[in-house]
């Protein structure tokens, strides 16, 4: 079994700016706001949450091989 990485750089659509952030591992993040721009992301439509949208890693329960919103 890998490991499972908790950190994922968000990039705003909006604005293109990215920002490193820990991922929670017991809920999905459904809203982030942009640290730059203050837009609030929400998942694409088929994504779970805004890491597995808009992250450079997917969330937790993804990489487990689980759907996180069961």
């Amino acid at each position: 079994m890998s490991k499972i990485e908790l950190l994922s750089t968000i990039t705003c659509p909006k604005c293109n700016h990215s920002q490193l952030e820990e991922m929670p591992t017991t809920a999905c993040q459904f809203f982030y706001e942009c640290t730059h721009c203050k837009s609030i992301l929400k998942p694409l439509r088929g994504d779970c949450c805004v890491f597995c949208s808009y992250g450079t890693v997917k969330c937790p329960p993804i990489q487990k091989g689980n759907c996180c919103c069961e």
